[in-house]
């Protein structure tokens, strides 16, 4: 998502720890994401990410768990 609705931060990140059973999991489907090569992102929340999926995925790999 681009847009943590419990947060209010913005930038490619994982849901929040509060929406998610397991936030190490979330981490890791990250994985299966970045093999698309998608090039234009359509999170849940927030605005489109339109510099691809494998900068998106870098983004919330840095951001980590939330």
């Amino acid at each position: 998502m681009t847009l943590d609705p419990y947060t209010g931060r913005t930038g490619c990140r994982i849901v929040a720890g509060a929406a998610t059973a397991d936030s190490g999991r979330a981490l890791r489907s990250l994985a299966a994401l970045e093999e698309t090569d998608a090039r234009l992102v359509l999170p849940g929340h927030g605005a489109p990410w339109r510099n691809g999926i494998r900068s998106a995925v870098s983004a919330a790999r840095s951001a980590g768990p939330a």
